[in-house]
């Protein structure tokens, strides 16, 4: 389910899982939103369940320089040994929220820029469901990386809304890399309105995005998850975006 694209590499991912995600960028290795946990239940308001565990355990994953956390509020974005992760890297980004939560984490505000590295970050808002879901579904950020030589890329975090992909692009420019969190996440909470991108509103997201490459995550591994990675791939080629759409394989190096 991985669509060749004739273009120069960007950089080496390889995906672990859900929203997991390790890339080199500028001399340093990132990680988002850190799940290693074998499959199980996680109790809650909305019990959630995994399906599957991650393709590499967190054992092998090697150092992590940053850690690009949309929200710790769900255990799909941050498990339960993705949490102790944090403790072992220097930097971990995400939501004021989260930094009042745990330990060493820095929150950004929307549009806050700071630089790691080589790398400034641009925390950029994302939207976790419908207009005023917040209250149930809490705050959430997606991040922007840009350096001197490199490819612009957008981390959306568990965003569903078009608007604001919309919003990042008018602000920032250009971007060469996203990497969305698709699924069409769904716990009956609003109703029939996804609480992640879709495929339709991922195809939006992608003429919004012009010709940046699409990876595809936090796409599988859930029960809440309510389209398939094929009905993804099947719309992007109705719409004529097939060479845009990158759906890695989960435990494989891949060339963005």
């Amino acid at each position: 389910m991985t669509e060749t694209i004739t273009r120069p590499t960007l950089f080496d991912a390889l995906h672990i899982g859900g929203p997991t995600l390790r890339f080199r960028y500028a001399g340093l290795t990132w990680l988002t939103d850190p799940t290693f946990d074998e499959p199980g239940d996680y109790p809650g308001p909305i019990t959630l369940h995994k399906l599957s565990g991650p393709a590499v355990p967190v054992e092998a994953i090697g150092t992590i320089d940053v850690v690009l956390l949309s929200h710790d509020q769900h255990a799909d974005n941050l498990d339960t040994a993705g949490r102790a992760l944090l403790a072992q890297v220097d930097t971990v980004l995400s939501t004021p929220d989260a930094a009042g939560r745990i330990d060493g984490v820095r929150g950004l505000v929307p549009w806050e820029t700071v630089t790691v590295g080589a790398v400034e970050v641009t925390a950029v808002p994302a939207l976790h469901g419908p207009e005023g879901c917040e209250p149930l579904s809490g705050v959430v950020t997606g991040f922007v990386l840009r350096a001197e030589g490199e490819p612009t890329v957008y981390v959306s975090g568990d965003n569903a809304s078009v608007e604001l992909v919309e919003r990042i692009v008018e602000r920032i420019g250009r971007i060469d890399v996203a990497v969305l969190n698709i699924g069409a996440a769904n716990v009956g909470r609003f109703g029939d309105s996804d609480v992640t991108l879709n495929a339709r509103t991922a195809v939006q997201a992608a003429a919004v995005l012009g010709d940046a490459v699409v990876v595809a995550v936090h796409a599988e591994g859930w029960g809440h998850f309510s389209e398939s990675l094929d009905y993804l791939e099947r719309t992007f080629a109705y719409a004529d975006r097939t060479g845009q759409l990158r759906i890695p394989v989960r435990g494989e190096v891949f060339a963005v």
